[in-house]
């Protein structure tokens, strides 16, 4: 009986121990910027890209930020490192959500924004 008692305990241990994780991408547009542009014509071209990162973790659904939070930083660090200058504006702005949950103990949230950099010729 102690040797299955003992058993059933490495086992436990064991379990509890290994990185057992649920993984999930979402990935959804976010245009929150306001921008009224046209871009029927050929009077632009892409400058380059822009990304912002920011993550989060909760333990035991306890932690710092909220995902709309997280969301809102990850663009405001995008919109940083775009460097705008002039005639330039951001454009297909998108937003992903990586939620990855550790025995259900720990949740790691990570959120990235990507974005391109357009430049108005005309």
């Amino acid at each position: 009986m102690k040797k299955l008692h003992v058993i059933a305990t490495l086992l436990s241990v064991v379990f509890l121990l290994t990185s057992c994780g649920m993984a999930m991408n979402l990935t959804h547009n976010q245009n929150q910027q306001q921008t009224s542009v046209v871009l029927a014509k050929n009077n632009f071209k892409i400058v380059g890209h822009a990304t912002g990162e920011v993550k989060g973790v909760l333990v035991l659904g306890i932690g710092n930020m909220g995902r709309k939070a997280l969301c809102s930083n990850a663009i405001a660090e995008m919109t940083k490192n775009a460097n705008l200058t002039g005639s330039q504006a951001i454009v297909n702005t998108n937003v992903k959500e990586s939620i990855v949950n550790y025995v259900g103990v720990v949740t790691v949230l990570r959120v990235v924004a990507t974005c391109d950099v357009v430049e108005f010729t005309e």
